[in-house]
């Protein structure tokens, strides 16, 4: 059934492309994803893969953050690996890859327990930033050291992640190859936030919708002109919708074509989006 579904996937992102053409920009091709990851397919139901927005990677928040736990992007399979510690600069990648997680989803599998200050009644959250990857066309860097955020730079992006420890984390493992300041790569991650906007069916989500990956695709293409058909996956837990991410040039100012990554979105014939909190 999955093969089925793929191939179904490929031919109408076939007849999308064709009616959408990329012209020159269609030279971004191969894994585009900046961690690869959304290349994996669908994991078993009671996977450790199955928690929270991503893989469920865990680090502790930072004593100034909310006290919550914070997912990392998850791990690439083995066909896709990082590359070795030291390959290239911070900064020598090919585009970038930006991750918003859905949050009732997230709470929903397992970010109760992770997250409670952003999962508690009256939240009111939908679309949150779970991260900017550096990502090259074939595996990703991470981790490329440097220092940490100061506070001066962690106070002035407050609200922009759900959680402080976020915030840290994904500075450490993929601002860190940004090869930019942390000033600077948050600048990035608020411009890529502003970048896109969320269909109007997200913004007030009181009630859980059944759809699918295309439905929500289409969705955002009629609120982003610019973004089309082959730039985007829609990534889910099961059947439930857990995030949507975005494929960026390295100014983070326009969308590029990643069909690698579009046709690895979620496979579930029917995607649940619960609602908001």
């Amino acid at each position: 059934m999955a093969i089925v579904l793929r191939l179904l996937r490929a031919a109408v992102l076939a007849g999308l492309y064709a009616l959408c053409p990329l012209g020159a920009a269609a030279q971004y091709s191969g894994c585009i994803l900046d961690n690869c990851a959304d290349k994996k397919p669908l994991p078993p139901p009671n996977s450790d893969q199955n928690k929270g927005p991503s893989s469920g990677d865990q680090v502790p928040a930072s004593p100034g953050g909310s006290g919550s736990w914070a997912p990392s992007a998850p791990s690439p399979p083995p066909s896709y690996s990082p590359q070795p510690s030291g390959a290239s600069a911070p900064g020598d990648f090919d585009f970038y890859v930006f991750s918003l997680s859905w949050s009732p989803g997230f709470c929903d599998t397992g970010g109760d327990e992770k997250a409670p200050d952003q999962c508690h009644a009256g939240s009111g959250l939908g679309f949150v930033v779970h991260g900017l990857w550096p990502q090259y066309n074939q595996g990703f860097p991470s981790d490329c050291g440097g220092g940490s955020p100061s506070w001066m730079v962690l106070q002035s992006i407050e609200g922009l992640y759900p959680d402080t420890g976020l915030a840290r984390y994904e500075w450490r493992k993929h601002g860190t190859c940004s090869g930019k300041s942390p000033a600077a790569y948050f600048a990035d991650v608020r411009r890529a936030r502003d970048l896109i906007v969320v269909p109007p069916a997200f913004q007030n989500a009181q009630t859980e919708q059944d759809t699918s990956a295309i439905e929500i695709e289409r969705a955002f293409y009629t609120a982003n002109p610019r973004l089309r058909p082959g730039m985007m996956a829609v990534e889910c837990v099961g059947r439930e919708l857990s995030e949507v991410r975005f494929c960026l040039s390295k100014d983070v100012r326009n969308f590029v074509p990643c069909p690698e990554v579009a046709q690895h979105s979620c496979y579930a014939p029917e995607i649940a989006v619960a609602p908001m909190r």
